[in-house]
């Protein structure tokens, strides 16, 4: 059974584009477009689409605020996040009320195609750009040690006590406790156990 595609976009080159490319597609449907959230809701009361393409800036309301509600009273529709925007802020908040998924308006034929396959099955898709995006924004979070340091984080997570690795990095007890206090704080962890899990997630260990 072919999937019912529908987009909501308030710029006809978009939805033209996205038509052009979709349309003739195996095994989809195309519905039709809305240029902003009462015509979706309009649709919506007549007929289902499987699949949504919603933009998330429509003229009359946010198509984040769309998603959620458009998930309440239909849950069943897949949505798939479009936008021009690749922001995380906007990828997770499309995401948390409800998207399947996230692609930008540059998406190529295959991209387009390979979200709404994923979303059908029941599965998220994010595009390229986007994943990188919030992967970026993950790799951030990774705090920056000194050489020493990681050197004194290897020894702690080997379960020396503070003397032991001053002998061994022949450095002062003091020193390495001020290494050890120092690296409490930039994993923002209060107690050896977590900075030990966290550094072997962030692969210093």
């Amino acid at each position: 059974m072919a999937t019912k595609l529908f987009i909501t976009d308030d710029h006809y080159m978009i939805v033209e584009g996205i038509r052009s490319l979709l349309q003739y597609e195996k095994g989809m449907e195309w519905l039709g477009h809305a240029m902003n959230a009462d015509s979706c809701f309009a649709f919506l009361k007549q007929q289902q689409p499987d699949v949504i393409l919603m933009d998330i800036n429509l003229p009359d309301k946010s198509g984040i605020d769309l998603c959620k509600e458009v998930k309440t009273m239909y849950p069943a529709i897949h949505i798939l996040g479009l936008s021009s925007f690749n922001q995380q802020s906007y990828i997770q908040k499309m995401m948390k009320n409800g998207a399947s998924g996230y692609v930008l308006k540059n998406a190529t034929r295959e991209e387009l195609t390979e979200a709404i396959e994923t979303v059908m099955q029941g599965r998220e898709f994010l595009s390229l750009e986007a994943a990188a995006t919030i992967k970026r924004n993950e790799d951030s979070k990774i705090p920056l040690i000194t050489r020493r340091e990681k050197e004194v984080l290897a020894l702690i997570s080997e379960g020396l006590t503070n003397n032991e690795i001053s002998e061994k990095l022949f450095i002062s007890s003091t020193t390495v406790n001020t290494h050890r206090t120092n690296l409490l704080a930039k994993f923002e962890v209060k107690n050896t156990a977590t900075l030990i899990r966290l550094a072997a997630q962030y692969q210093f260990i």
